[in-house]
């Protein structure tokens, strides 16, 4: 099966450049099903499976999660997929059968289970952010490129006709050119309070070891500490509310700005404590000009929680302002970008006249799978032009917490700070013993 995947590989990358719109690659026939494996398949994990499944393209041979809660509802909704808990294991016994696999794990283990996948020459749906360092979501792309890998990442908002609207309003110059950008979101995945310094029984159902992955050994905390879904909070294993929802939020930014690489990150808002995010984030980025924009830099402002944008941006939108999305000031208006709803220019009267762009949908499910089977569609959201620089944005973001008011300097060909060597080290990670990923340190 390695060579039938060889073979796909090779077909994806050369039907790229050629219209194959409709027709079927030689020697995999357009009702024959890809070989498809699943890690993390609880929470939005679950809803990545489903997704997937939905394209009717897909064969599911196994599934790998380390809570038999979790994992519940995936495994009787597809019995017939081989269960596993350990990710390690189902790439040994089944990766040489994999045309594709889905990670879907908490953000610590993206980037093992993917590079592991990825090393094996398997392509990978993985969700957002790509990874939990800019070490490993710069060799994440760099590798995807470098072998012709299809992957796409979990941001599936890119594909909605919201996103796509956006992104073209802004690129028409609905609002003139862009002078500033305020990207803002209600969530609160942080905590100032000091870890607690006790012991729980670990759950029958949940394999603690596995759970830890890379991330050093610790005692087990009951009352929903970790688990479900607070790791998000947690320094070792989440990357808080700008790592949760920054690839969503600031991606029309990146996609219509082509703000691409910051020049420099400061965070004005608060800091983590020794174990867990802040509440109430705000970081400014400093980003090179472009068409679209007024002046040779264009700052992008992050908030979060209670931390909002200027009142006399608020004040624009009174009672029509949104819980989260951007707010992009533009010579001639102002462009309200809510998550998942529709954007609107300001003022509006000025506006009514306005007609919305039409374009044919995207299903960002399907795009990569057609994409792994040959067929000539570019995900939206591959490694490397898109995922992992918009992930690198929003890691740098998160970064910058831990160095409040110091404005960061960033070289992005080699990966590093030029003015911060403590924040240096902050770009890659020590791995626990026997579970180093070789080439990243």
């Amino acid at each position: 099966m390695r060579s039938r995947r060889s073979f796909i590989k090779t077909v994806a990358a050369t039907t790229m450049s050629v219209p194959l719109f409709g027709i079927a690659k030689p020697g995999v026939s357009a009702n024959e099903k890809l070989n498809f494996a699943a890690v993390g398949v609880g929470g939005r994990g679950a809803a990545d499976l489903n997704g997937l499944m939905r394209t009717g393209q897909l064969n599911l041979l196994a599934i790998a999660d380390v809570d038999d809660v979790r994992s519940q509802q995936s495994r009787e909704k597809y019995p017939n997929a081989r269960v596993y808990k350990d990710w390690r294991e189902l790439l040994e016994k089944e990766g040489d059968e994999l045309d594709l696999i889905c990670v879907a794990t908490p953000d610590h283990m993206h980037g093992p289970v993917s590079i592991e996948a990825m090393r094996m020459g398997i392509p990978v749906y993985g969700e957002k952010p790509l990874a939990h360092t800019l070490k490993e979501t710069r060799y994440m792309s760099e590798f995807a490129k470098s072998e012709g890998l299809v992957t796409q990442m979990g941001s599936q908002y890119v594909s909605s006709m919201y996103e796509r609207l956006a992104v073209q309003m802004l690129q028409d110059g609905v609002i003139g050119k862009v002078k500033e950008v305020h990207a803002f979101c209600h969530k609160k995945w942080g905590d100032p309070t000091p870890l607690p310094q006790r012991k729980d029984p670990v759950p029958k159902t949940l394999d603690w070891d596995l759970w830890l992955g890379t991330a050093e050994s610790r005692s087990f905390i009951g009352d929903k500490y970790y688990v479900p879904g607070q790791w998000r909070k947690r320094l070792d294993f989440g990357t808080g509310t700008l790592g949760d929802m920054g690839c969503h939020i600031l991606s029309p930014v990146f996609r219509a700005l082509d703000a691409h690489y910051p020049l420099t990150v400061k965070s004005v808002g608060a800091q983590p404590n020794a174990s867990n995010w802040a509440l109430n984030e705000k970081v400014e980025y400093v980003f090179p000009g472009s068409d679209m924009t007024e002046g040779e830099t264009l700052k992008v402002t992050w908030s979060d929680g209670a931390a909002l944008p200027p009142k006399k941006i608020i004040d624009v939108f009174g009672d029509q302002m949104e819980e989260q999305g951007t707010i992009y000031v533009g010579t001639e208006g102002h462009l309200m970008v809510p998550f998942k709803k529709l954007p609107v220019p300001y003022p509006q009267k000025k506006y009514e006249s306005y007609r919305y762009p039409k374009f044919p949908p995207r299903d960002h499910f399907r795009d990569f799978v057609s994409a792994v089977k040959g067929e000539n569609v570019k995900p939206l959201a591959d490694f490397y032009d898109y995922g992992g620089p918009l992930t690198e944005i929003v890691l740098l973001g998160a970064l910058s917490t831990h160095f409040p008011n110091k404005l960061l300097k960033w070289d992005v060909n080699n990966l590093r700070f030029k003015n911060n060597r403590e924040a240096n080290r902050l770009v890659t990670k020590t791995y626990r013993e026997g579970w180093e990923i070789e080439g990243i340190a």
